[in-house]
């Protein structure tokens, strides 16, 4: 008979359990080599599973690592195997995925397992979870799922009954529905929500540090974590230690998780969803790391990866559907700054707006809408009507007022300057942001960013460098910055490593320039053509005349001369 693949939720159930046994509890190596493997292949990254990447990711090998000569991967890989089939035929029987390690691969394989019917029945659906309940076990502890079910199971029964209690009394005209909400409305909620929300609409994802590991590479990762999570203004960061007050079990509460590695002196730094143990994104931190002073880049790194509305929790936040009031207004504002039309603009105004309107006092709110009013004022989007740039400023300083020490609000500032053509005033409030938050690689892009843009390459050009060089993912306008600066120092070659980076699939006229200056520069005159072609056909205007593009986009005059110059070697007719 054959098995249809496990949902990737039902996967990531199993391996916490198994994680969490008896079977598993001596072997720290098999299960940090787990939960590589399937973290790997859950996000589409199978191809990636060779003795190679896997020696280097999870057992700390170097680049002149052999596998001729070192077997850890294969030796780990069978002991795994045979910890995967003890599991199964003793603690794990009543599993209902099986998860395999194929000999001869290192690719996971899921095969669901029948259940009985009435078991079936009780786990039909995804059990509402109380905002209460208990934190998920740590790592070590003993795993009782089956208890865990039943319990949740029946605190979502409470919630249903709570809520369709009151949907009566509605229907009954006992209560009123919310303003500007329809009864029916009122119905859909109930019926598609798995808990009855209490969340303010100003909410934030809150976020724990936990260390199972000690000594003093753990006390620098956590003070390290600690101080980089206070600074950022997209989630509650919850300063208190475990033993100090239980940490929250909300769908949308995670915790950063100092672990020790399978190698001596070396840190697992993992990031967990609190309701279900789910690893969002884990890290190697090896002794040589540690030691060196590049751990406080290597923290911002992944906190820059995690933490903001374009990181891993709001990603699983979008993707559980958990979204509501500002988390929900961040998502959309990231959305327009994707794809920047009058669309999402409206749908990204209009949700900071509708918060506003309901009284909420968040700097996040106000900072935003004010960059968002002023994307409407340059852009000419139709919404808001009567947009103007004394709107933004209002609403800036109003973030202000609510939020002196934080690092969005400043960089809210330096952006509305920065578009105003005030040059200083951008780099001070770009410069005062960053101070804030060091740990935040998009602060610092920025306020590198800024000082490029103002002339000073000599500063800015390191400092965008050192936020692309720390970071795993980042925005393209990180790279033409870096261009800019590299072109401007006469580093040509960094400036084509930097270009390399700028071929998104929506071609930019100066995302393009930065990429026929490099080919011309390098000599590939071949590449140089295609894009002078692409250039042309794609933004004539621009080819007619590119300097007053860069005129108006507040471009230093030496580096607008410089560009057009370029670009005039490279043959585009316009200019001069």
């Amino acid at each position: 008979m054959q098995h249809s693949t496990p949902a990737a939720p039902a996967v990531r159930e199993t391996l916490e359990r198994l994680l969490a046994s008896e079977t598993f509890g001596r072997s720290e190596r098999a299960r940090e080599l787990l939960r590589y493997l399937v973290e790997r292949q859950l996000a589409g990254e199978a191809d990636r599973l060779k003795g190679f990447a896997i020696a280097v990711d999870v057992f700390g090998r170097d680049a002149g690592f052999d596998s001729s000569t070192d077997a850890v991967v294969r030796v780990q890989a069978g002991r795994l195997r045979e910890l995967l089939n003890q599991y199964f035929a003793t603690e794990g029987a009543s599993e209902p995925v099986r998860i395999a390690i194929p000999r001869g691969s290192y690719v996971p394989t899921y095969e669901p397992v029948e259940q009985p019917a009435a078991v079936a029945t009780e786990e039909e659906g995804e059990p509402a979870i109380v905002a209460d309940a208990p934190p998920p076990p740590k790592r070590r502890a003993a795993a009782r799922p089956a208890i865990a079910r039943q319990l949740r199971f029946f605190w979502g029964a409470i919630a249903v009954v709570i809520a369709m209690l009151g949907v009566l009394l509605v229907r009954q005209g006992v209560l009123s529905p919310p303003d500007g909400i329809e009864a029916a409305a009122v119905e859909t909620a109930v019926a598609t929500s798995s808990i009855a929300r209490t969340d303010s609409p100003a909410d934030l994802p809150a976020v724990y540090v936990d260390a199972d590991a000690k000594g003093p590479d753990a006390e620098r990762v956590v003070i390290a974590l600690r101080t980089g999570l206070s600074g950022f203004d997209t989630i509650d960061f919850i300063g208190h230690g475990v033993d100090e007050q239980p940490l929250s079990s909300s769908r949308t509460s995670f915790v950063f998780r100092v672990i020790p590695g399978s190698s001596h002196g070396d840190l697992l730094l993992e990031l967990q969803n609190m309701a279900t143990g789910r690893v969002l994104l884990s890290r190697r931190l090896s002794a040589e790391t540690l030691a060196s002073p590049k751990l406080d880049d290597r923290i911002a790194g992944i906190l820059t990866a995690s933490v903001p509305a374009s990181g891993a929790i709001y990603n699983y936040i979008e993707q559980g559907n958990l979204q509501a009031g500002l988390t929900q207004c961040l998502l959309l504002d990231e959305k327009y700054y994707l794809d920047q039309n009058a669309q999402t603009h409206r749908t990204a105004y209009r949700c900071v707006e509708s918060l506003i309107e309901q009284g909420v006092k968040s700097p996040l709110v106000y900072s935003e809408a004010a960059a968002l009013q002023l994307e409407a004022v340059t852009k000419r989007f139709p919404y808001p009507a009567g947009a103007t740039t004394d709107q933004a400023l209002a609403l800036a300083r109003n973030a202000l007022q609510m939020g002196s020490t934080s690092a969005s609000v400043h960089r809210s500032y330096g952006y509305i300057n920065s578009r105003l053509g005030k040059t200083d005033a951008a780099v001070r409030w770009m410069r005062k942001a960053y101070e804030l938050n060091t740990y935040d690689l998009g602060m610092g892009a920025a306020y590198g960013y800024a000082l490029v843009f103002a002339g000073n390459y000599a500063e800015g050009t390191p400092i965008l460098e050192r936020a692309i060089d720390a970071s795993s993912a980042r925005p393209t306008w990180w790279d033409f910055g870096l261009f800019a600066g590299k072109f401007m120092l006469g580093d040509m070659e960094g400036a084509k490593r930097a270009s390399d980076s700028l071929t998104t699939t929506i071609p930019k006229s100066h995302y393009l320039t930065a990429r026929i200056i490099s080919a011309e520069a390098s000599g590939d005159r071949v590449l140089a053509e295609k894009l002078r072609r692409t250039l042309i056909a794609e933004f004539p205007k621009f080819a007619a005349n590119p300097r007053p593009v860069f005129v108006e986009r507040n471009y230093p005059p030496e580096l607008t001369d410089r560009l057009v110059d370029a670009l005039r070697k490279a043959g585009i007719p316009g200019a001069s």
